[in-house]
């Protein structure tokens, strides 16, 4: 074999390699840019310093959220303003699962990492019924009514003490008995990236076509062949699941749940905040933008701690410039760049 054919055959692999995760959702920049964070805290000691996995972790939660967040926001167009709430049904739903003390009226005493998928199912039932509560709303009006449905979840959570003792919090097992940050980072990294190639999938389906027209206009939509009641509620439903998914792995790496941590609006605006900003549609924005912003907030926090709330401004005003000059946010600037490139 002459060193032509070993260079067209090495090309072939790679064509067929990119193709590969081309499907996932990936590209050979995307993908290394990955491996690199994920290699951070086990290479590098700067970052296996016990704060920064902290940081780290936080990142790759809010990255996963962003996701399951732009699944309905990015493609059928309804901004879901009670999604913490969904993350909070997920969380305390996997605690009260998983509980084995007298202080909860039940006490099932299930393992964590069975829990946390009971979870998620709940908060997918919560989601679907919300999907069926918007089906005939749209635009602001089904984001109020997300809203409402998750002030009334966050009340119900308050108020329900004998199952989750309310204000007072409750203290669910966690997932390992060992205090090292470092196992729990890959235990999100690879939710952060299950969730992104999961729902990467499903939008690159027949499914994906249907959410972004219903998403553009419902009546075209509906007028072309696509049942809306269908597509709305599957939406909906998964998008919640992934939410109290990801609420689960939050109940059980931090230890302790109460209603006004978890599950306020504000924690809704951040991941809003932080989907925008990446791009909506993308779903891979709200990664991009993540891991850099919770160094940049913590750094923040700490330098001007008698400023509380600064990174909420710093959220608005940055999506003021995006919504402005780039309303195709971190994603459409990427997209502009590379449109560039490829015709010189």
């Amino acid at each position: 074999m002459n060193s032509s054919e070993i260079a067209q055959e090495q090309s072939s692999g790679w064509n067929k390699f990119v193709e590969f995760i081309n499907k996932l959702g990936f590209n050979p920049l995307g993908l290394s840019l990955l491996i690199i964070i994920a290699a951070l805290p086990a290479s590098i000691p700067y970052f296996r310093q016990e704060y920064i996995v902290r940081w780290m972790i936080m990142g790759a939660f809010l990255a996963a959220q962003s996701i399951a967040f732009d699944f309905t926001s990015g493609y059928i167009n309804v901004v879901n303003f009670g999604f913490a709430a969904l993350l909070g049904v997920g969380a305390y739903a996997s605690g009260i699962f998983s509980n084995v003390t007298p202080f909860i009226a039940v006490a099932p005493g299930l393992n964590p990492w069975i829990s946390i998928w009971l979870g998620a199912i709940v908060a997918g039932i919560v989601g679907f019924a919300l999907g069926i509560l918007t089906l005939r709303l749209r635009g602001i009006f089904a984001a109020v009514m997300a809203w409402f449905l998750g002030i009334a979840l966050m009340g119900l959570v308050n108020n329900w003490t004998a199952l989750t003792r309310g204000p007072l919090g409750m203290n669910p097992r966690k997932f390992l008995e060992t205090t090292d940050n470092l196992p729990y980072f890959y235990i999100i990294f690879t939710m952060m990236i299950g969730i992104y190639i999961t729902l990467k999938l499903v939008t690159r389906s027949h499914y994906g076509l249907a959410f972004k027209a219903i998403g553009q206009n419902l009546d075209a939509a509906r007028a072309s062949g696509i049942n809306p009641i269908r597509y709305l509620v599957f939406n909906f439903t998964l998008s919640a699941f992934f939410a109290g998914f990801l609420g689960g792995f939050y109940a059980h790496y931090f230890g302790s749940l109460t209603p006004s941590t978890l599950m306020h609006t504000s924690k809704t605006v951040e991941i809003l905040a932080i989907a925008y900003i990446g791009g909506r549609g993308s779903l891979w924005g709200g990664i991009a933008v993540a891991f850099p912003f919770v160094f940049l907030i913590e750094l923040l926090r700490t330098n001007f701690s008698d400023l509380p709330g600064l990174h909420l401004v710093i959220y608005g005003v940055l999506m003021i410039i995006i919504m402005i000059y780039y309303p195709g946010g971190l994603a459409g600037f990427y997209n502009w760049i590379k449109s560039k490139v490829q015709k010189k």
